[in-house]
């Protein structure tokens, strides 16, 4: 890191090696050493650019001493993996998976390579990589299509899988409970506990069984209020962009009672998916086969 000064020269810092400190004497013999600033002061006008030019020769050299380091790890320790194939680097392929490109991002220098189609790793971060790796080569095998089906066709008669079936048929119903004293205004998007930003169209009479709020409404856990099914849509575009964001979060008392007027946040996650949507549904309107 380098810091200009007043007078002609230039501030030098680098993590305290005794080899490279000797290095950094050797080229620089008038180099001064500022206590104050924890820094190495090389004088004159072209001192900047002579510092620059040193540090890079340095990394460079730290590379190629991390991955002469790394091949030794290797060959002492090596990673036998179908994901993973040695050549001047080490080039990871896996199935698509959120774990994997999480790790892969937390090791040093590594880079996705768009021509090979793969995650390209230097050797002086085999140590980082070695440590990740259980977790990498765990979460690509989940990732197969052979093991997603297997998991899909071993959870399809499961209990999660039929609790996800009741709550998706629930949800193509459009209906919410609402407090029958507390309704939100009609034809304007406001935030529901369970399915984001919607309009509400309609309230009935009709009240709402208790056991149907215990599977699927959570949140309407008040004894002391009654409530009715309200119809629901999804908000468009436009209706999203004129909502005014509500300039604090909903309290316990609004997300009891399931809708409250939404904040910036809210809004802009409705809003993007609503831009998805009406995308798709452009798309679909201009397609030849429509």
């Amino acid at each position: 890191m380098l810091q200009k000064q007043d007078t002609p020269g230039a501030l030098a810092n680098f993590p305290y090696d005794r080899m490279t400190v000797e290095r950094f004497r050797k080229a620089f013999p008038r180099a001064r050493w500022r206590d104050e600033r924890r820094s190495w002061f090389v004088p004159g006008k072209t001192a900047a650019r002579r510092v620059d030019r040193w540090l890079a020769r340095e990394a460079e050299l730290l590379a190629i001493h991390g991955d002469s380091k790394g091949r030794d790890a290797f060959a002492f320790d090596p990673i036998s993996s179908p994901y993973l194939e040695i050549a001047e680097d080490l080039r990871i392929r896996t199935p698509y998976s959120m774990t994997v490109l999480r790790e892969l991002r937390k090791i040093p220098w590594a880079s996705w390579d768009d021509e090979l189609r793969a995650w390209r790793v230097p050797f002086r971060s085999y140590e980082e990589l070695r440590r990740r790796w259980p977790t990498i080569e765990e979460a690509a095998r989940r990732s197969e299509p052979e093991e997603r089906k297997r998991r899909r066709e071993a959870e399809s008669d499961s209990e999660a899988q039929r609790t996800r079936r009741l709550r998706y048929a629930e949800r193509r119903r459009h209906r919410y409970p609402l407090p029958s004293e507390d309704s939100p205004p009609m034809g304007r998007p406001v935030a529901t506990e369970q399915y984001g930003v919607v309009v509400f169209t309609d309230v009935s009479g009709e009240l709402v069984e208790p056991s149907v709020l215990a599977a699927f409404y959570p949140h309407a856990r008040r004894t002391d209020i009654d409530y009715a099914w309200g119809t629901w849509r999804s908000a468009t575009l436009t209706e999203l962009i004129r909502t005014w964001p509500a300039r604090r979060e909903a309290g316990e008392m609004e997300r009891s009672r399931g809708w409250w007027q939404p904040t910036l946040t809210e809004l802009r996650v409705a809003r993007r998916n609503a831009r998805v949507v009406e995308r798709r549904r452009r798309n679909r309107d201009l397609s030849p086969t429509s």
